[in-house]
Order: structure tokens, then sequence, then C-alpha cells
């Protein structure tokens, strides 16, 4: 999605149980970033990006479980989203793996920025929210 209309960004935050305290916390680094972005979120981490930061403009959806997951995916292949972090938990068993594995897929699919970890979704921010506008190639 380009944004050279003057739209507003919109990213996807998702993060596994196991690292949804992380993902609170990096929102609250990036929170000056953010703060100029549409944020769609499942279930328990947009409650909790939304209690903890009520400034930020954070859509809840389902439950990763149960549909949230898909809901992301379906923004994804309508080209409603800008970028995806999703704090993944590479050593828990996930009851909802093949969810995940979806959703990474069609990141790729769609050629849009994905971050897994903190360092990359620094760069995804600094890249779209504060540079020009992104363009792939």
């Amino acid at each position: 999605m380009n944004n050279s209309s003057g739209d507003a960004t919109h990213f996807a935050l998702v993060a596994h149980d196991a690292r949804k305290d992380e993902i609170v916390d990096w929102v609250g680094l990036q929170l000056a970033h953010l703060s100029r972005v549409q944020i769609f979120s499942t279930g328990t981490t947009g409650s909790r990006i939304k209690q903890t930061y009520p400034e930020l403009d954070v859509t809840c959806l389902k439950s990763g479980p149960l549909g949230g997951d898909q809901q992301i995916g379906a923004m994804i292949c309508e080209e409603k989203l800008d970028a995806l972090v999703f704090f993944v938990d590479p050593l828990s068993p996930m009851p909802h793996d093949v969810d995940v594995k979806a959703l990474t897929r069609l990141a790729t699919v769609y050629d849009l920025p994905m971050a897994c970890s903190r360092s990359t979704a620094d760069l995804i921010v600094k890249g779209l929210v504060d540079g020009d506008d992104y363009t792939p190639v």
C-alpha cells in the first residue's frame, strides 16, 4: 500500500502470549511514531495496547485463534495494510500454528513489510513512518 495520497499508515500488530509484554513495551518506545498510525490488532494484544496507550488509534479484532489472524490475513489480501508486526514466540508450541504460517505466507505473497522481532519492527517504523513514502520496485 502506497500512502503518497496522504492517507494514514496502517499497521497490524500481533503477539503470541509469551511476547505480549514485549510488544506493549515496544509500542511505548515507538509511541511518538505510532501515534501517526492506524493500528489493527488481534484481541488481547490490541486490548493491552489500547489500555496502556489510550491515545493511540487501535482497532481490536477477534482473538488470533478465534479468527483475528484470518481478519488480518483478509486485510493483507485487500491491500489495506502497510506493515505487519508479529512478535512470534519461536520456543513454544502453538496450537494454531497453521494460522501463523498463513499470515506470514500472505505477507510474503503480497510483499508486505513484516517484522517478527523488535529490531526489524524498528526498521519498518523508521522506513514507513519516519522516512519518505516507500514504493516497492
